[in-house]
Parts: C-alpha cells; structure tokens; sequence
C-alpha cells in the first residue's frame, strides 16, 4: 500500500473516530475511557469494510485459482473471506458500544415505552 493511500485511510479512521466519539458522547467518562480501544477498532474495520465493498465491487465476489498442474478453478474471493469475518467482529463491537449509551428518558421515566399507561388504561 503507497504512503499516499495509508495517509488517507489513517485521515478516514480519525473522522470515523470523531463521529463514534460524537455519537458516544453521553457516556460517563469513565466508561469512555475504558472503552477507546473498541472505538478505534470500530473505525478502523468501519474503514477496512468500505475498502473491502469497494473492492469487492470492482473485482466480483469470486477470483480463479491454480494449485500445481492440473488444478484451478473459482473460489470465493479473499476480499469476501475477510468482509465476511471482519462485519461479524464489527457488528459485535457496535453492538459493544450502544449498550453503553443511556437509556433516552421519555415522560420523566427512564425507558417509557407506553406499555404502563396501556395496561393502568384497561
């Protein structure tokens, strides 16, 4: 990978860490300290997923191989091998860091949903 295209990436992981950090920004100080490494790691695979559509995009879902001689034929693409892994890991630590959000208050009551009101009105 070029100097030139690393910067880049590494420009796209600082912004996408600044949004996670916009949208995290309700959470105790203490729990977002304890957390940055999920947040880097969140953009940094919310970038290599971009790049790994793109790519995907560009060359197709399979790519030909050849072992030896007599063996070749088509396969699934590396690209899609790690796509597929990497948006497993990148759900799970989303999953991670919305959990840490609080709950929205609505009504003065922490995680309203109307059910109480249902259920006292029958």
């Amino acid at each position: 990978m070029s100097e030139t295209v690393e910067l880049e990436k590494n420009e796209r992981i600082k912004q996408e860490i600044a949004r996670l950090n916009g949208l995290l920004e309700n959470i105790d100080d203490k729990k977002k300290n304890a957390v940055i490494s999920l947040i880097q790691n969140a953009a940094f695979m919310s970038v290599t997923l971009e790049d790994l559509q793109k790519e995907i995009n560009e060359k197709g879902v399979t790519e030909k191989y050849k072992n030896g001689a007599n063996q070749f034929g088509v396969k699934k693409s590396s690209a899609v091998e790690v796509y597929n892994t990497m948006i497993k890991n990148h759900v799970q630590v989303v999953k991670q860091l919305t959990d840490l959000l609080p709950k929205e208050v609505a009504d003065g009551k922490e995680g309203n949903d109307g059910f109480d009101a249902f259920v006292a009105g029958r």
